[in-house]
């Protein structure tokens, strides 16, 4: 199981964008993610008519890597650690190390 998925709220804590938050829009490999409105660059892109793809200039999202980010909790306003418990009804559940709170819930 994996301590950050998609959808999840992060918050960057290294890096050029150091403090934004976003959600995560896709897992790239073993540590790499794409967090919505972080990590931005302009690509120049040459037309393709087969694909409908117009040329120019665009903005697109870049992975960032695991260790840059750190799950966002709610209830503190402030990054956190996850952590795994295992519930009553056997199954794994990730928690927030500061608090114990469950992050699916």
């Amino acid at each position: 199981m994996r301590k950050i998925k998609k959808g999840d709220d992060v918050i960057v804590i290294a890096g050029k964008d150091k403090g934004k938050r976003g959600s995560v829009m896709r897992v790239v490999g073993d540590d790499g993610l794409v967090v919505q409105g972080v990590n931005r660059v302009k690509k120049h892109q040459k037309p393709n008519p087969a694909k409908g793809l117009d040329g120019g200039i665009t903005e697109l999202e870049m992975p960032l890597h695991l260790s840059n980010v750190a799950i966002f909790n709610f209830s503190t306003k402030k990054a956190d650690r996850v952590g795994f418990k295992i519930n009553d009804k056997n199954q794994k559940i990730r928690i927030f190390k500061s608090n114990g709170q469950e992050i699916d819930a």
